[in-house]
């Protein structure tokens, strides 16, 4: 079964990267490709069963967080009931997207900066060096810079100052970050083709 599993793995892998410059496995490459979609719907569909199972033991088993996981399974159900009925495109639903789920993400993006940055401060006193330094000196001044606070009106740092930050050492990072990103994926990839990586062997 793993030599199946390998040959199988390897064939569509290297028919779906074909068909990017050989026209005549269009086709096949589109059928593959539209069952790894419905794959990985399925995938996330036991997800959400699984998710249920859990917080539903909890609940009846009256462990701790039960509260929350009654929360959670309420508002799971009653999205997907409104979703339903209404579809993703009725101004309600859109409604509920803007008014709950996008400030939710605006908190979690909040709170993973004020983390990040007493984690500099903490790293700061632990290791004091030049990139320390540099690191919270440059959230500190983002943060000055985006706060709606007397100090970030300053002509030179909303002029001068965060625009080079944002476009020339973030957008520098973030851009050297999707360039690892896209190295690390081509490397997997090659691995799993050739053989070296077997993910789908169950180890």
């Amino acid at each position: 079964m793993r030599i199946v599993a390998f040959v199988l793995a390897v064939l569509t892998g290297l028919i779906v990267l074909v068909g990017y410059f050989i026209p005549a496995l269009a086709p096949v490459e589109s059928l593959l490709l539209n069952w790894a979609i419905i794959l990985t719907g399925m995938a996330a569909l036991v997800g959400v069963l699984n998710l249920i199972l859990v917080h539903g033991t909890k609940i009846t088993q009256r462990e701790k967080g039960t509260v929350y996981s009654a929360i959670l399974l309420v508002c799971l159900f009653a999205t997907l009931v409104f979703g339903i009925a209404l579809g993703p495109d009725h101004p309600a639903m859109l409604s509920l997207v803007n008014a709950i789920i996008v400030p939710v993400e605006a908190s979690l993006m909040a709170l993973l900066a004020v983390t990040l940055l007493y984690a500099s401060i903490r790293l700061l006193r632990r290791r004091a060096n030049l990139m320390s330094i540099l690191f919270i000196a440059t959230a500190l001044l983002m943060l000055a810079g985006t706060a709606t606070l007397p100090f970030g009106e300053i002509g030179l740092l909303n002029n001068f100052l965060r625009p080079w930050i944002q476009h020339v050492l973030a957008l520098g990072g973030a851009r050297g970050i999707l360039i690892g990103v896209a190295l690390g994926t081509l490397t997997t990839g090659l691995r799993v083709l050739s053989g070296v990586d077997r993910p789908y062997g169950g180890k």
